[in-house]
C-alpha cells in the first residue's frame, strides 16, 4: 500500500427499531461522544443524512446534529449526504448553514438531494410533483444569500447575514443519480455527488459543464461501498447483532423504487443473505486493514458503529478496536510509506 491511506468516515443516522425518548437521548449523546473520540484520533469525517416520517428515529435534523458535533470537536468534518433541500425554507437554510460554517471554521459539507419518498414531502406540505422547481429555488437562493448582498426573493428584496466563513460559499454539492441532477449541478457551477458509482453520469455532467462554461468536479463513490463494524469475532457479532444491520438495510431498501441508484442498496431479506452480499460487513481488525489496502488513497473506510440500533456498548467496542488495532497500522503507512 502506498503512503496515502483511505479517508476514514464515521456514519450516524441514529436509527433504533424500537425508539424511546430515553434510548434515543443516550444514542444521540453517544454519537457526539464518538465523534469527539474520532476527532481526537484523526479520523477524517462524520457522515449523516436526513429522513422524515419514519417509525425508527432515522435522523430528521442533520444540521442540529452537526452543530453538536462541531461544538465537541476541533478538526473533523461533517458531511450531510444528503439533505433533502426542497423541504427547507431557503432563507432559513442559508442562515443555518452559514452559522454552522462559521462555527466550524469551514468543516461542513452539504449534499443537496431531492429525496425519493413522497411521504416526506407530504409530511412537510411540499409539492412532490414540483420538487425539481423547489430544488432550483432553494439552490439559487442559497448561492445568492451567501454573497451577503441584497437580492430578490419571491418578489421582495432580502439580505441574509451573517456571511459564511468559507468563500465564495460553504461546500455544497448536488446529489442524485439522474441526468436532471447532473444538468442542475453543471448549470449552477456546483460539484456533483452521484448517489452510486455512475461514471456515465459523471461524463454527462462534464459535457454539460463544458457547455455552460462553469467550474465543477465530481465526488464519485467507489464501485462497491461497504459499511463496516469491527469485531474480534465476526461470527459471534453477526449472530448477536445481525438483526440490527438487517433492520437498516430493509428499511432503506423499502424506500427505493426500481429506478433509484444507491451505493448502499441491499436486496437481502435475512441476516445470512446480508452477510453474503457484502454491503454491510463485520470484519476483524486485520480484515479492516486489508480493506484499507484494497481501497487505497482514493477509497474510504466507512464505520457505522450504531447501525440499525446497535447497542451503544457494542458500538464503542467496534470503534475502540478500530482506533487501537487498525488506525496505528494506517498511520504507520502514512508516516513512513510502509506496507500495511
Amino acid at each position: 500500500m502506498s503512503a496515502a491511506t483511505p479517508i476514514t468516515v464515521l456514519r450516524f443516522n441514529l436509527v433504533d427499531p424500537s425508539p424511546t425518548p430515553e434510548a434515543l437521548s443516550a444514542r444521540y449523546r453517544a454519537a457526539v461522544e464518538m465523534a469527539a473520540f474520532a476527532d481526537d484520533r484523526g479520523l477524517t469525517m462524520i457522515q449523516t443524512e436526513e429522513h422524515h416520517a419514519t417509525t425508527n428515529g432515522w435522523m430528521p435534523s442533520p444540521l442540529t446534529f452537526a452543530g453538536a458535533v462541531f461544538g465537541a470537536t476541533r478538526r473533523i468534518g461533517v458531511t450531510v449526504s444528503a439533505m433533502i433541500t426542497p423541504l427547507h425554507d431557503p432563507l432559513r437554510l442559508a442562515e443555518d448553514i452559514a452559522v454552522l460554517d462559521l462555527l466550524s471554521g469551514g468543516r461542513l459539507m452539504t449534499v443537496a438531494g431531492l429525496g425519493y419518498r413522497e411521504a416526506e414531502y407530504a409530511a412537510h406540505g411540499k409539492d412532490w410533483q414540483g420538487r425539481g422547481a423547489l430544488q432550483d429555488e432553494v439552490l439559487e437562493t442559497l448561492l445568492a444569500a451567501w454573497t451577503g448582498e441584497p437580492f430578490t426573493y419571491q418578489g421582495r428584496t432580502v439580505r441574509v447575514t451573517p456571511r459564511p466563513y468559507t468563500q465564495p460559499h460553504p461546500l455544497l454539492l448536488i446529489g442524485g443519480s439522474s441526468r436532471a441532477a447532473a444538468r442542475r449541478a453543471a448549470r449552477l457551477g456546483l460539484p456533483l455527488f452521484p448517489s452510486a458509482h455512475l461514471p456515465e453520469l459523471a461524463a454527462y455532467y462534464e459535457e454539460r459543464r463544458a457547455e455552460y462554461g462553469t467550474e465543477g468536479w465530481v465526488m464519485q463513490p467507489p464501485e462497491q461501498t461497504c459499511l463496516l463494524h469491527v469485531s474480534e469475532d465476526p461470527d459471534r457479532t453477526w449472530d448477536a447483532y445481525g438483526g440490527h444491520l438487517l433492520h437498516e438495510a430493509r428499511t432503506y431498501a423499502s424506500w427505493q423504487s426500481a429506478g433509484i441508484r444507491s451505493a448502499v442498496r441491499s436486496a437481502a431479506t435475512d441476516a445470512k443473505a446480508l452477510r453474503e452480499e457484502g454491503v454491510y460487513r463485520i470484519v476483524t481488525p486485520e480484515e479492516c486493514v486489508r480493506l484499507a489496502q484494497e481501497a487505497g488513497a482514493q477509497g474510504s473506510l466507512i464505520l457505522h458503529p450504531l447501525c440499525g440500533g446497535m447497542p451503544v456498548d457494542e458500538g464503542w467496542r467496534s470503534l475502540h478496536l478500530f482506533a487501537e488495532r487498525v488506525l496505528p497500522r494506517l498511520e504507520a503507512v502514512a508516516a513512513g510509506g510502509a506496507t500495511v
